[in-house]
């Protein structure tokens, strides 16, 4: 079979050139792209004839997934799929695999460093320093002893909650499929309200889909606590972010870190979370880690194996 590798890893292209011998070894040929590119016309270019292409993060939508004859099996490199032509991929049987899990310790771990930047003041921290003043008006806040609110509590949520209560906090969450080894673990499902109203840090960590999409808007910011901090390393549009810049701006909420946001970056001058109060903005980089790039690219490889030899993994439902 003819598989295409249609962008970068992340990772050096001798180790691609490594993870690839396993597929040139059967007698499959491979191509890797190392240039990134969103158009459609180039992406077909470089899908023509392909029964295998591989991607990451980037833009493969409906219009590319019909124009690609030969497509059988696409490899996403990322653990959202919502970037991909999931109806075209289901008219023609394309069958998708991504690579859930290689990201889990990186995101987890991002949230927990914004949390701690905003709660300390880190940012405000270093610009005193570098401007010649002192700690006045830098007193900050400890994790310990606080309520943390997991809304989605798969397995990115669920490392990020148990980070948490190693800081001593008290974990509750929300998820429309709970999990026996949350409540195990000493977490308590409670409803969304419940959650809102009561935790001092919400971080999402919902996928992005027709479900989710615009869940937590006015409403649902109007519920939390004034004092509260809001983390978002999910997905953009899971979030009215308009209506999160005002909540901010009025005093609703004390603060917000966002790695997300309804676009990649860059991020168009006018976007209101860039001029809104108590704010950390990351420019997507929560998954971006070299130990994560590396998981992704052996799971992204081990998925185009599997499927070559009969036995596809980590599948997707769409």
């Amino acid at each position: 079979m003819k598989i295409s590798l249609l962008e970068p890893l992340g990772i050096s292209r001798e180790r691609i050139e490594a993870l690839a011998g396993e597929l040139t070894t059967l007698g499959h040929t491979f191509t890797y792209y190392d240039t990134k590119t969103t158009d459609p016309d180039e992406l077909i270019a470089r899908s023509a004839g392909q029964d295998v292409v591989m991607i990451a993060n980037n833009p493969y939508p409906d219009a590319v997934v019909r124009a690609a004859d030969a497509l059988k099996f696409l490899a996403v490199a990322f653990t959202g799929i919502d970037h991909v032509g999931l109806a075209a991929c289901k008219e023609k049987g394309v069958q998708v695999a991504n690579c859930a899990g290689y990201s889990d310790t990186c995101v987890a771990e991002q949230v927990l460093g914004m949390a701690v930047s905003l709660l300390r003041g880190f940012s405000a921290g270093d610009a005193a320093v570098r401007g010649g003043g002192t700690s006045a008006g830098l007193t900050g806040s400890e994790i310990a002893g606080k309520t943390v609110g997991i809304i989605g509590c798969g397995k990115i949520g669920f490392k990020t909650a148990r980070l948490f209560q190693a800081f001593d906090a008290r974990v509750i969450a929300y998820a429309r499929h709970p999990r026996p080894e949350v409540e195990a673990a000493g977490i308590r499902y409670v409803p969304m309200d419940t959650l809102l109203q009561e935790s001092d840090i919400v971080s999402l960590h919902t996928p992005n889909n027709p479900s989710t999409r615009g869940m937590l808007g006015r409403e649902q910011f109007a519920r939390m606590k004034p004092t509260a901090i809001f983390i978002n390393c999910a997905r953009g549009p899971i979030v009215d972010n308009a209506a999160l810049a005002d909540a901010l701006n009025a005093g609703q909420l004390a603060g917000a870190a966002v790695d997300v946001y309804d676009m990649e970056p860059p991020i168009p001058a006018d976007y209101p979370l860039l001029h809104a109060k108590n704010t950390l903005l990351t420019p997507h980089v929560a998954f971006l880690t070299h130990e994560a790039m590396e998981r992704r690219a052996e799971i992204e490889f081990a998925n185009v194996a599997a499927f070559l030899k009969g036995a596809p993994q980590n599948l997707c439902d769409f």
